[in-house]
């Protein structure tokens, strides 16, 4: 299986404005959903791909700009966990006459690519979106439509997709599940007359366009000479937002289903305090860096001093690169070396320390060392998200039930209190208590069953799929 959190932008000109450098700042603002990889695509050549971050390319971005002019483009940044970061991996690709990139998971690529010439998958040769791709160019050589191609191909399909899609006739396309698990937005450039899908809202910022609304779950749009065009090709209630996306993935200035990230954490916080006080706490500290606002919530809730006693090295080589994403084990204990204690604010004192989540442990452990050799006297960690104990098919990379602390050590007590008491020893802090997806739920602003919750309570009933669940060696096709 196939797992991928990317960011996928698309752009067209009505007047017939270069978007490049549009297309190369989205995927800049929008670099926190993959690092692993980016690319761009205009009508009528093969896509560009890089390897690495798109800072990395700094130099050639007067070049790039010139060479690939167009008033259309899509874009993408890669985020993955099977496989290696090959080129050939890298997205956008190309079938025919038709460029694709994707933010999702297809789970059931494998019989999907039977439908494609019978050929044999694995990650080495093929991925879920190459397949897709080349099931859309079939359907839509079969009739001709291009909405009721993606319409059939959703049918066949089992899994969550944001896709971007550019003709070689230069239309651009976006489509966006009919569940909703992905973000997908629309925005518009007034000065040269663009418009703009993007996986969040942090990449119109970047290029002085206004946020319009959300491409709603179901909904394909095109965007082309004659303007843009938007129609249903699926419905499916209750939708299933990705409720990660609120408490890590997202970036905090983006705005998804009307609901700002920054204030939807802050309130995450402030209503974590009020089910979990730590009443003898002297200062409340963030793991940097998407648990901040909840800890300010959580600070000013319960009265206490909000203090940065955790800061991430800017200057080391992966200062700025989050853990979480990091496809290799090694990678993630890297990043984590270079997260600094503030002596002064640690020192003597009971903390309350915020974080988004804990999935393997491995970073909670070395933060709760961290503190400890900076001299904290007690230690009370308070998650935003409640315990992970399944794998996620909808995107996330929580690929493996086996690599999951709470699956580990408590999946026979998941409560908020019950999972933390056992998931303090293990990690070393004094005290563990996790958010309850209702809680989280009211925090937000979205109603609970509008939300995905599948890697807490292994409900698969969104994705219709009873998973067979594998590890992680299997799901790299190394067994």
């Amino acid at each position: 299986m196939v797992h991928e959190n990317c960011g996928v932008v698309g752009a067209f000109s009505l007047n017939g404005s270069n978007v490049i450098p549009f297309v190369i700042d989205s995927l800049r603002a929008l670099q926190h959903r993959g690092q692993e990889s980016w690319g761009l695509a205009v009508p009528n050549r093969m896509p560009l791909k890089k390897l690495g971050l798109v800072s990395a390319a700094a130099t050639e971005f007067q070049t790039l700009v010139k060479r690939y002019k167009s008033h259309a483009a899509i874009g993408h940044v890669r985020y993955s966990t099977f496989g290696k970061s090959t080129l050939q991996n890298a997205q956008p690709l190309k079938v025919k006459d038709l460029c694709v990139a994707h933010n999702g998971t297809i789970a059931n690529v494998e019989e999907l690519s039977s439908m494609v010439g019978g050929c044999t998958f694995t990650p080495q040769t093929m991925s879920d979106t190459l397949v897709a791709a080349q099931r859309l160019v079939m359907h839509t050589t079969e009739n001709g439509n291009f909405t009721e191609a993606v319409s059939t191909l959703r049918d066949e399909m089992v899994g969550s997709f944001c896709f971007t899609f550019l003709t070689d006739s230069g239309c651009v396309y976006a489509a966006r599940d009919p569940k909703g698990f992905r973000p997908l937005v629309m925005g518009y450039h007034k000065e040269t007359n663009t418009y703009v899908v993007a996986s969040e809202s942090c990449a119109f910022s970047a290029i002085g366009a206004q946020l319009k609304r959300d491409v709603e779950p179901g909904e394909i749009m095109k965007m082309s000479l004659s303007g843009i065009e938007s129609e249903q090709f699926s419905v499916d209630m209750p939708h299933s937002h990705c409720a990660f996306e609120y408490t890590y993935f997202a970036h905090p200035s983006s705005i998804m289903e009307g609901v700002n990230v920054y204030a939807a954490r802050r309130r995450i916080g402030k209503f974590l305090a009020k089910q979990f006080p730590v009443h003898d706490a002297d200062v409340v500290i963030p793991v940097p860096d998407s648990a901040r606002p909840a800890a300010l919530g959580y600070a000013l809730e319960i009265g206490k001093p909000f203090e940065e006693g955790l800061l991430k090295d800017r200057y080391s080589r992966r200062g700025s690169m989050r853990s979480f994403i990091e496809p290799h084990q090694e990678s993630r204990i890297e990043i984590n070396k270079g997260i600094i204690p503030i002596r002064e604010v640690i020192d003597g004192k009971n903390i309350v320390v915020v974080d988004d989540s804990i999935v393997r442990g491995n970073s909670s452990m070395s933060i709760i060392r961290t503190l400890r050799a900076a001299g904290a006297k007690r230690i009370s960690m308070i998650i935003t998200y409640p315990p992970i104990s399944y794998p996620c098919y909808a995107g996330i990379d929580f690929p493996s039930q086996e690599e999951l602390l709470a699956f580990r050590h408590a999946s026979n007590d998941l409560s908020g209190t019950g999972a933390g008491d056992k998931i303090s020893k293990i990690i070393g802090a004094d005290y563990v208590a996790y958010n309850s997806t209702t809680n989280l739920a009211k925090a937000i602003g979205i109603p609970k069953e509008e939300l995905c919750f599948t890697c807490s309570t292994g409900d698969y009933s969104a994705l219709g799929i009873k998973p067979i669940f594998k590890s992680r060696k299997q799901m790299k096709g190394e067994d």
